[in-house]
């Protein structure tokens, strides 16, 4: 047996066992087919589901046609399973496995934070399509147990939420909705983007799916999109302790007919990201948390922080031109539970709430290291006045990807970015 291997040796070694040839890195393989046995002793016909008798795999399946499996999508999967603990299914983006979370579990009522509150407005409007050919209903997460009674929330319907938020990058007590939900008999599904491995694992919290846009940080070149569900794996015991068909086989031969199956590129270049995941998101929860808590010091008045001199001519720059910073990390109130969910780290991603829309508007264009643009995860610091792609937040609120440079150089950006502002305004 071998020895139980840390997540970072994992990612470089968890696809060993489907490696065939003698390449250390792994082949780009684009063949869309694959040819059939020339041993007539095994020439048998099969179905499209017999290929996805057991999740584990150990030996390679016998690939007939990539929207089934492909090599580099397979050993993509193979590796993400060891790093996210619970079986895997790729998709072609985000909103694809959403997609086919929705599809497979078939809910009649989903509960979906809204406004500010409600997360990536992507998945609500997946949610809107799902909602026009099934006539599902949709409740407010954050509403009480009455408002769940009355729109009849209950066994096998779907609770759903982010953790930590985007575009905010707050957390929410994943364990508190999990108890909420299977008390009626639903599922929780946990939207893990903003807190990938090894930050936090919802399983441990009681999350039964958990999807994640690949696109960010498994990506983490921004050059690739991806979508991704993985399966707890006390239910999948508990469902084949019954004789029951595993979630994971469910939605892998949804999946043929969904046609939402990743390219071969990009799962060549996801096991290429995957190999140094650890290494990015540690280096980019690190200088994101030192950000915040600068920028959350300099946002008090004088006397609150021993302030140096050089300390109070920043804490002005912030103080006039930044109302707001929001993160896991500034939320002590919650630090209870807070430390158990995230036990290595918070994400990444933060927020930054400006005086005015016109200083939201023009800082980025003020920024040297950070661009401007949307999507986040990538090893390049990106900013976005988010009013840009999501009309639901608020138009002075700018969302921050913090990459992996070295933190005083995006420090000092953010500051010369503010007294430029000051400067013009």
């Amino acid at each position: 047996m071998a020895p139980p291997y840390h997540p970072a040796t994992l990612a470089i070694h968890a696809d060993d066992k489907l490696n065939d040839s003698t390449d250390v890195a792994p082949a780009l393989h684009t063949s869309t087919t694959f040819r059939y046995t020339d041993d007539l002793s095994r020439l048998r016909p099969t179905t499209d589901e017999s290929l996805y008798e057991a999740a584990d795999l150990s030996k390679q399946p016998p690939y007939v046609y990539s929207r089934l499996t492909a090599p580099n999508s397979t050993r993509f999967e193979q590796i993400l399973a060891t790093l996210l603990e619970g079986d895997v299914i790729t998709y072609s983006s985000g909103l694809s496995a959403f997609h086919a979370a929705l599809t497979f579990l078939n809910p009649k009522v989903v509960a979906i934070g809204h406004g500010q509150l409600g997360g990536y407005h992507g998945c609500h409007g997946v949610l809107n399509l799902y909602q026009r050919v099934s006539g599902c209903k949709i409740v407010d997460l954050f509403a009480d147990d009455a408002v769940w009674d009355a729109a009849g929330l209950g066994k096998g319907d779907v609770v759903h939420m982010e953790s930590p938020l985007n575009p905010t990058g707050i957390a929410y007590n994943i364990a508190e909705f999990a108890d909420r939900a299977r008390k009626r008999g639903a599922y929780l599904t946990v939207d893990a983007t903003f807190g990938p491995p090894p930050l936090q694992n919802p399983f441990v919290h009681g999350a039964d799916i958990v999807m994640h846009s690949g696109t960010k940080y498994f990506g983490g070149h921004s050059d690739m999109l991806c979508g991704v569900l993985a399966v707890n794996p006390e239910r999948e015991r508990e469902r084949s302790a019954q004789g029951k068909e595993t979630w994971w086989k469910g939605l892998m031969v949804d999946r043929i007919f969904l046609g939402s199956v990743m390219g071969s590129l990009e799962g060549w270049l996801g096991i290429r990201s995957l190999r140094t995941l650890e290494l990015r998101v540690q280096r980019q929860s690190q200088n994101a948390t030192e950000l915040v808590a600068w920028l959350d010091s300099r946002t008090k008045e004088p006397g609150v922080v021993a302030d140096t001199e050089a300390a109070g001519s920043e804490g002005e720059a912030v103080r006039k031109t930044v109302a707001k910073v929001m993160h896991a990390s500034l939320q002590k109130e919650d630090s209870a539970w807070l430390k158990e969910q995230m036990p290595k780290g918070f994400g990444p991603v933060f927020a930054i709430t400006m005086q005015s829309r016109e200083m939201a508007r023009r800082l980025p264009s003020k920024l040297q290291l950070f661009h401007h643009a949307t999507s986040l995860g990538g090893v390049e610091s990106l900013i976005e006045w988010r009013t840009m792609s999501d009309k639901e937040v608020d138009d002075k609120l700018l969302r921050v990807s913090v990459g992996v440079e070295n933190v005083e150089d995006l420090q000092l950006d953010l500051l010369n970015g503010f007294k430029s502002l000051l400067a013009e305004l």
